[in-house]
């Protein structure tokens, strides 16, 4: 069965020129990396405030770090899905094609994308909050290894965070301000597997409508975005993806 058969969403497609993709975390999911506010998400069971702020690693350093160590081991076990592998083969059809990305697993780029705008980091990068020393993971892990009571610190002797964004803190304003650019300019707008409920990258998908964009969703479930997009392609992005990109071909070349 086609996905692509309304005849005013084929126009815009074969039309397009500039495409936007925003993906959350439903797409990793399916890599076996856990959402946070799904149904077994991380949140229902751990409480933010404890773990994703930096008051919290402040106060409780080797718990956070312990907690975030084990997060970039299941990351590092995971591999791209067809959701993944699709958008690198999206990527090569519009003249221009921009990926934000909420998640911070790096799996994009494992699968082959190339220029991710990541808007709220990557978890297997870190960098000391005295000195900005960049490490990589397993530079940082060399380091835990061997510190006592496992609390990394740099050469300077401040403590080492992942490179993310936690709760209270502003995301890269460079990387923010470029999202909203591509997506105001986007032609095409596809939300993949987020709940559009996290701001500012919720805004994104409505300013892309607002700006005369073709709006389309990719997710299991209703979001609060559902009501508002003009093509809602219910199921899981390594399902629909695949799909979605052999039908485009197809639109673009007859």
């Amino acid at each position: 069965m086609e996905i692509l058969n309304n005849k005013k969403v084929i126009s815009r497609l074969k039309n397009a020129k500039r495409m936007v993709v925003l993906t959350g975390a439903g797409i990793s999911a399916e890599s076996g990396i856990p959402t946070f506010r799904g149904e077994n998400g991380l949140w229902t069971k751990l409480s933010p405030n404890e773990l994703a702020s930096f008051e919290a690693f402040y106060n409780n350093t080797a718990v956070v770090t312990e907690w975030y160590k084990h997060r970039r081991e299941i990351i590092e076990d995971s591999k791209p899905n067809p959701g993944h592998c699709a958008l690198v083969e999206l990527s090569k059809i519009p003249e221009v094609f921009n990926l934000i990305t909420q998640n911070i697993d790096g799996l994009h780029q494992k699968a082959g994308c190339e220029d991710v705008i990541e808007l709220h980091g990557n978890i297997m990068e870190c960098y000391c909050i005295k000195c900005g020393k960049r490490y990589t993971s397993e530079k940082f892990d060399e380091i835990y290894n061997n510190t006592l009571k496992h609390i990394p610190k740099c050469d300077c002797g401040g403590l080492i965070r992942p490179d993310v964004v936690w709760f209270g803190e502003p995301l890269s304003r460079e990387n923010i301000e470029r999202a909203y650019q591509v997506s105001i300019n986007a032609d095409v707008f596809l939300s993949i597997g987020t709940s559009a409920q996290v701001a500012p990258a919720s805004d994104l998908p409505r300013y892309a409508k607002r700006n005369g964009a073709l709006l389309i969703e990719v997710n299991p479930n209703r979001t609060v975005l559902t009501d508002i997009v003009d093509l809602w392609l219910k199921g899981d992005a390594g399902d629909i993806l695949p799909k979605f990109v052999e039908e485009y071909k197809n639109v673009k070349e007859n």
